[in-house]
């Protein structure tokens, strides 16, 4: 009976500790980030308010593991690279084309990432910038992984398309989901649009490959 009670009140406490991070996604979606207040918090996810210090040690807590489950190159994490253990022979190409597709969609269906990306954006705080350590430090695992090996001399060169290339795709997700659709003649909410810009992507990768 003991096990059963034990294991009861685990599942209970990840229920509980989801109605959190849920209700953090509610309010950022419907409200922004400037809502995101203990009492508030608590009343959309419905369980008490003192549940957020005992699971999550307060809501700077709580926002960091939420912060966390949403971006998509926090959780291209070192594991989970070595996990996919992605080919070699190609300077990571094909890797990093994925990658970029799969971001570009991401944050395109995702309003709470587009949120969160806003607020990034919108205000200094702890757990914002540690998201972006954390996004550098998984890069570097890339870069000096796949990239630099490949590119040797160039490698720096090579970063800086990338950079490009992420913020790019970025932006274009916002700027289609806040103030309008069209960008440079493209419809960036259209499935032909959408396809127009992921050949660009590709394009611009392999020719990266090629060139450098």
């Amino acid at each position: 009976m003991e096990r059963k009670s034990a294991a009861g009140s685990i599942r209970n406490k990840e229920r509980s500790k989801k109605k959190f991070l849920d209700a953090v996604g509610k309010i950022l979606r419907t409200k922004g980030y400037t809502a995101l207040k203990v009492n508030s918090i608590a009343a959309t996810a419905g369980v008490d308010k003192k549940m957020i210090y005992s699971y999550f040690g307060g809501i700077d807590g709580l926002i960091d593991e939420y912060i966390r489950s949403q971006d998509y190159w926090s959780r291209v994490t070192i594991e989970e690279i070595e996990k996919i253990k992605p080919k070699l022979d190609d300077g990571g190409k094909s890797f990093m084309e994925e990658m970029f597709l799969s971001q570009f969609d991401y944050v395109y269906t995702n309003k709470e990432a587009q949120k969160l990306l806003l607020w990034r954006l919108s205000e200094p705080r702890k757990a914002l910038k540690k998201l972006t350590d954390t996004q550098e430090e998984n890069g570097e695992y890339i870069f000096k992984l796949l990239m630099d090996p490949h590119f040797k001399d160039n490698a720096e060169d090579v970063r800086s398309i990338m950079a490009i290339m992420v913020s790019g795709l970025y932006y274009l997700n916002m700027y289609a989901a806040i103030n309008g659709s069209i960008f440079c003649g493209i419809d960036i909410n259209t499935p032909q649009g959408r396809d127009k810009i992921k050949k660009a992507v590709s394009f611009m990768l392999h020719h990266t490959y090629e060139n450098l």
